[in-house]
């Protein structure tokens, strides 16, 4: 008895003690957060790239809403420094868990375009290969038809004669015109809900 009492007691503390690590480890993780948040605030960059390298890998001791606006905010970094590649899954996951914020879907949409240009280039370059042509036009295709929903969504939500003069040239680029004819009935339709800020509460 006295010694299950004992492995109790010893199982008892390891349970304990790995309760605390847990949360001092998830505490130390957003008080980085929050120094994170201010170094952007203030405009030290090279500060902010620092802290949210070391927030990344640990995203998930943050609380739920607390991550998305994390994403959010070291997305914005990572574009601001045409580091585009290492912006966009950390935009397309917070466009998935917050899909009304439309201000994400701006980012998304230009970033395709980015893509779909560079594409664009390629295709020029290769009009006298018939193979190579062809596969970067479908490549080209296929990323205006990713940008596309994302500027859709901007435009519904904060009108722009810029968006939609790209919108609109996208369309056409891809040949698309049964998209560009039911545009005005989808923009309606997704301005209906509209988030501007995200909510960490």
């Amino acid at each position: 008895m006295r010694i299950m009492l004992k492995y109790f007691l010893s199982a008892l503390t390891l349970i304990t003690f790995s309760v605390t690590v847990k949360a001092q480890t998830a505490d130390a993780v957003y008080d980085k957060y929050v120094d994170f948040n201010l170094a952007r605030l203030e405009g030290r960059t090279e500060d902010a790239f620092k802290l949210g390298a070391e927030v990344l890998p640990v995203t998930d001791k943050l609380p739920a809403k607390s991550q998305i606006s994390f994403s959010n905010s070291m997305a914005k970094l990572y574009e601001d420094a045409n580091q585009l590649d290492k912006a966009l899954p950390l935009y397309e996951k917070v466009a998935v868990a917050v899909p009304d914020f439309y201000v994400v879907h701006r980012a998304l949409g230009y970033i395709y375009v980015s893509k779909a240009n560079d594409l664009a280039k390629k295709l020029n370059a290769s009009a006298g290969n018939k193979q190579a042509n062809t596969t970067i036009a479908a490549e080209y295709k296929a990323m205006v038809n990713k940008a596309l929903p994302h500027l859709e969504k901007a435009q519904a939500c904060d009108p722009s004669d810029e968006t939609l003069a790209l919108i609109k040239t996208l369309f056409k680029n891809t040949q698309n015109t049964s998209g560009l004819a039911s545009l005005n009935e989808r923009i309606a339709q997704l301005s209906k809900n509209c988030l501007t800020i995200l909510d960490e509460n």
